[in-house]
This record gives structure tokens, C-alpha cells and sequence, in this order.
């Protein structure tokens, strides 16, 4: 008898299944596709920021490296930059990041006299508008009694734009580590002038150490034979081929290409849009730079924090705050960084008329988002790149407040 009874509940129960897998599947793929490329809400601070390289490979790539020091235990690094020596092909992209940089600092800063920029009082949030949105997704203190509301102020060069800092070094090779005794000793500047002055950028606010030998890799320690003198003597020639490479790549002047660019539209339309339109080719030119350079350069992140160190190990020095810092004495937990931990995008909501009604939190689910420094260069005149035409939903066209429910 009970047999029989299971028997006849099975297709029922079999049925019930096939309907509960078939709405799962139907509402995720209707959810997720159409709005993957948007950035998410960032992650639980308690969480570690995933490694860009699995750690498989990580962990054979270690394997190699200690069976290799244990069949030549004294070795001659060949490969740059390992061996301390500059990567000759990408000297010129150091300066041109460089360059690029300073004319995306010098746009933005003309940008935001013409532009307004709002800024949250509580959290990083920005928004490029003459008035800041109403989408409920502040995380600052206190946000729970204001139901996620920004309280918004007005914004700055460094809210469109972030580069992190970090310690300059002197030796990338012989001394890579900063220890905690010297964090005041050692300056700290951007992580992008040091990732360009490790690739061949010389300044004189920042010096460093040239070779022109590579090193030794004895047990696993780095000895290097080169002595002081003949540091000197290659010291002036080398300066002599940095000197005439930064003239040769001289950055964009953004004055004169204003003056001498035919404008289409006279008076301060025209400048405006021809700076913004330069801003954004110096934006991508550096990012691309970036990219080149931190194929070869390591750069390290912490995997709780936003700080970051130029070269092939991070430091020791105990100033992480982040979550189970306790467990590790303040000291950071180093990975391989990305290029989103190495020039912050800020990605902002994107907005169709500066002047229209702020952005409604019932239809968040229309609107879309760019880098913060894209999306003041689209709202100064500039194209829409086509890389983020879709994240910035250009072809969408979102209901009204009253049409809202009418959306299915």
C-alpha cells in the first residue's frame, strides 16, 4: 500500500521539480546578462580581494623558482627587471604615462570650473551633476538612519581622479623592502610616478639606482659586484639618453593644442569640449601605458586594504587597519595588484542631462556607469568610447517616476 501511494506521488513531485529549475533558470537569465558589465556595489570589507592569478599556479611557479635555486645556487639573473637592469622597450612608455598623467590632472582640473562634481559627505560616492543622485546606496557612518541617503558637497580634483601612494625606493633589486623603523624616513610618493620612475623615468626629487650589470642570485639573496665608480662613469651617459628621451617625448601641452586646434564652434564651448576630448585620449593612453608597464614591474596590494607598493615585494611596515590585521600584527597581506587597485576608476552614475531631475532610486535598474573621469569628459562634449557604450547604457531610455510600475 505504501508502495503504491509513492508511486503515484512520484510524478507529481518530478513535475514540481522541473517547474522550480525552469523559473530559476528563466529569472536568471533575465537578470544577469543585460546588466553583467555594470560595476557591482564594492565588496564586505571582511572579505579578501580575489588573486588575479589562481593560486595553483602561484604555488608551482614557487616549486619552480626553489628546485631551480637548488641546482645553481649561484646564478646571474638575465631577465629585466629581475636582474636590476631597465626593460630598454619600455623606458618610453614610462615618460608617456608620466606626461599623461600630468595632462588628465591639468584637464580635469580645467573641466571642473565648467563641470559640477558632487561629492557625499559620509562616503567615496561622486556624482557628476548640478545635483547629486537619489539612489539610496551610501555606506558611511550613520546610513541606516538616513535610509542610505547621500548628503552631497562639492567635489575635487582628487574625487574624479585617486592614485594611491607609496614608498619610494631607492633599490628596487638590492633593497626591496621598507622596513617599519624607516616609515618615516622613506617618502611616499604616487604609485604611478614610481612605477614610472622604476621603469626608466628620472627625477631629480627622486632619485634611484642605475646599473649597467646584472645581478647575482646567490642562495636565493641578491649580491651585486658592481662597484660605486663604475655606477658614476655610466651614470652620465645614462643621464645624457634619459635627458634627450624626455625632450623627444615631451607631454601633450594642453594650451597650445587649444590654440592651435581648428574649433569647430567658437568661444568656451569650443575649448571645452577640445580639452575634454584631449583628457580622455591622455585618460586611456596612460591606463594602456599602465598596463604595459605592470606586465613586466611587479606591483603588490594588500588583500584587505587599498594600499599598494611598487616592486617585487611589499613592505613591512605595520599600518594595515583593515579586517584580522590583529592576527597579523598590522602588517599587510601583499598579492599581485590589478589595475583597478593601481589607478582607482571611481565609477559614477551616468547621467543624460546635467540639468534634468536627479536620478530616482526605483529605476537604478536603467541607469548606467562609467569611470568618473569618462563621464566628465562625455559631459564636457567628449564622444562616448565604445568600450563603455554599454556599460553606460546609451541606448537605454528609462521610464518616468509615474511609469514605473508599468514596467513589468
Amino acid at each position: 500500500m505504501q508502495r503504491r501511494t509513492l508511486l503515484r506521488l512520484l510524478p507529481r513531485i518530478h513535475s514540481q521539480n522541473i517547474r522550480a529549475r525552469t523559473l530559476t533558470v528563466s529569472v536568471g537569465e533575465g537578470d544577469e546578462p543585460l546588466y553583467a558589465d555594470v560595476p557591482r556595489p564594492s565588496r564586505n570589507k571582511s572579505e579578501r580581494k580575489p588573486y588575479p592569478t589562481p593560486m595553483k599556479v602561484l604555488i608551482r611557479r614557487a616549486k619552480e623558482e626553489r628546485e631551480a635555486r637548488k641546482a645553481n645556487p649561484c646564478r646571474v639573473l638575465e631577465d629585466a627587471p629581475d636582474n636590476g637592469l631597465l626593460v630598454p622597450e619600455l623606458v618610453d612608455v614610462a615618460h608617456r604615462v608620466y606626461r599623461a598623467r600630468e595632462t588628465v590632472l591639468f584637464g580635469i582640473s580645467k573641466l571642473l570650473d565648467v563641470i559640477p562634481l558632487q561629492r557625499c559627505r559620509h562616503c567615496f560616492e561622486v556624482h557628476v551633476g548640478c545635483v547629486g543622485h537619489e539612489i539610496r546606496t551610501c555606506t558611511g557612518p550613520q546610513s541606516g538612519f538616513r535610509s542610505a541617503t547621500h548628503v552631497w558637497r562639492r567635489g575635487g580634483v582628487q574625487d574624479v581622479i585617486y592614485f594611491p601612494k607609496c614608498f619610494h625606493l631607492y633599490d628596487r633589486v638590492g633593497k626591496p623592502r621598507v622596513g617599519h623603523d624607516e616609515r618615516h624616513s622613506v617618502r611616499r610618493i604616487p604609485a604611478v610616478v614610481e612605477l614610472c620612475i622604476q621603469a626608466g623615468l628620472d627625477l631629480e626629487k627622486y632619485p634611484t639606482k642605475r646599473r649597467t650589470k646584472p645581478v647575482y642570485c646567490i642562495e636565493g639573496r641578491i649580491a651585486d659586484f658592481e662597484t660605486e665608480t663604475e655606477i658614476d662613469e655610466t651614470k652620465s651617459g645614462l643621464d645624457i639618453v634619459l635627458g634627450t628621451m624626455n625632450e623627444e617625448v615631451g607631454g601633450v601641452n594642453l594650451d597650445s593644442l587649444i590654440d592651435s586646434e581648428p574649433i569647430a564652434v567658437d568661444g568656451k564651448e569650443g575649448n571645452v569640449r577640445v580639452s575634454s576630448v584631449v583628457t580622455l585620449e591622455s585618460w586611456f593612453e596612460m591606463i594602456s601605458g599602465v598596463r604595459k608597464i605592470m606586465e613586466k614591474y611587479g606591483v603588490q596590494t594588500c588583500g584587505y586594504c587599498p594600499e599598494v607598493q611598487v616592486g617585487p615585494k611589499g613592505h613591512k611596515v605595520r599600518m594595515c587597519k583593515a579586517s584580522k590585521h590583529q592576527s597579523r600584527n598590522g602588517l599587510h597581506a601583499w598579492q599581485e595588484a590589478t589595475i583597478d587597485d593601481f589607478v582607482g576608476p571611481n565609477y559614477v552614475w551616468h547621467v543624460r542631462d546635467l540639468n534634468g531631475p536627479a536620478l530616482d532610486n526605483n529605476l537604478k535598474r536603467y541607469y548606467g556607469k562609467a569611470p568618473a573621469v569618462v563621464e566628465l569628459c562625455v559631459q564636457a562634449g567628449a564622444p562616448v568610447p565604445d568600450q563603455y557604450r554599454s556599460m553606460m547604457r546609451v541606448d537605454v531610455v528609462p521610464p518616468g517616476r509615474d511609469e514605473v510600475d508599468l514596467v513589468a
